[in-house]
C-alpha cells in the first residue's frame, strides 16, 4: 500500500478528510493512476499514520477519507547518526537503511580523516538528493516521519549539538569491553535522546576521541572486528532498535 506525507493542516479529524497536493498528486494521478476508492496510508509526519481511502482526484488535489488511524511505528526513542563524511555514494546507503532502522535524524560530518570535501554549492546538492532518498526509505518502511539530513558539521559543532542528549556513543577500535557496551546501550529507554557518532574510512583521530570523551560520549566497542564505516552506525540502530521495541512491549531487558 502506497503511503503520503502530509501537512497536519491538511488532515481535519473532525470531518474525517484529507486533502494531498504538490507533487505527490501528479504521482497518484500519472503514475499510480489511482481511482475513487484505493486505500493509501498517510502520515502527518510526526506522530499520526492514516488509513485512507481516495474519494476524489483533482488537477491539483486528491481526497481522502480516514478509515481508521493506525498504530506508531516509530522507535519509543530518538536516535541521531553523526556519520563522518564517507567516500563514493556511501552516505546514500547509509541514509536509506538508517531511515529503514528507526534512525529520527542524520548529521553529516567532517572530521579529519574524511576524504570528502564539500563545498556550499555541492553540499546543497548532496543534501537535496539525500532527502529526497530519506523521504523515499520513510515512505516504503512506514515511517511515520521523514528523518531529515542536516547540513554538514564539523566535529566540535557536533558534540555540541548531542550536548543536551541523554546518552551518546562513539564507536572505537581501541575501546575495550563489551559488556559495558551491552549496559550502556541498555540504558537508552523509551523518551530519551541518543546520539550515534561514526568516523569515515580513516576513523577519528585521537583528538577527536578526546573532544568526544570531554563531551561527555562515550567510547564503545562493537566486537572483535572492524566495521567498515557503512556497516557501523547500521549495527548499532539495529541493535538499539530491537532493545527499544523490545522495552516497548513489556518484555523487560534483553540480552544480546
Amino acid at each position: 500500500m502506497f503511503r503520503f506525507f502530509v501537512a497536519q493542516d491538511q488532515i481535519d479529524e473532525k470531518t474525517g478528510q484529507v486533502v494531498i497536493t504538490g507533487p505527490d498528486v501528479n504521482h497518484i494521478h500519472n503514475v499510480l493512476r489511482m481511482r475513487p476508492g484505493e486505500k493509501i496510508r498517510i502520515s502527518n509526519g510526526r506522530d499520526r499514520d492514516y488509513l485512507c481511502a481516495v474519494t476524489e482526484t483533482e488537477e491539483d488535489r486528491v481526497r481522502a477519507e480516514i478509515l481508521e488511524m493506525e498504530e506508531s511505528t516509530e522507535l519509543p526513542a530518538r536516535i541521531w547518526l553523526f556519520q563522518g563524511l564517507p567516500k563514493s555514494d556511501k552516505m546514500e546507503l547509509i541514509i536509506q537503511k538508517a531511515v529503514e532502522l528507526g534512525v529520527y535524524r542524520i548529521v553529516p560530518v567532517a572530521t579529519r580523516r574524511a576524504v570528502v570535501k564539500l563545498d556550499k554549492k555541492k553540499e546543497e546538492a548532496k543534501r537535496k538528493r539525500w532527502n529526497a532518498i530519506s523521504e523515499s526509505a520513510a515512505k516504503q518502511s512506514k515511517r511515520l516521519i521523514i528523518p531529515e539530513v542536516t547540513e554538514v558539521m564539523n566535529f566540535s559543532q557536533a558534540c555540541a549539538l548531542a550536548s543536551s542528549f541523554d546518552r551518546n556513543f562513539i564507536p572505537y577500535e581501541l575501546a575495550q569491553g563489551m559488556e559495558q557496551t551491552r549496559q550502556e546501550f541498555q540504558k537508552i529507554s523509551p523518551g530519551m535522546e541518543a546520539g550515534i557518532f561514526i568516523g569515515p574510512e580513516g576513523g577519528f583521530d585521537e583528538e577527536e576521541i578526546r573532544t568526544a570523551v570531554e563531551a561527555g560520549i562515550r567510547p564503545v566497542t562493537l566486537g572483535r572486528r572492524i566495521l567498515r564505516t557503512e556497516t557501523a552506525g547500521l549495527y548499532v540502530l539495529s541493535v538499539l532498535g530491537f532493545l527499544l521495541e523490545d522495552r516497548e512491549d513489556g518484555a523487560g531487558d534483553t540480552a544480546f
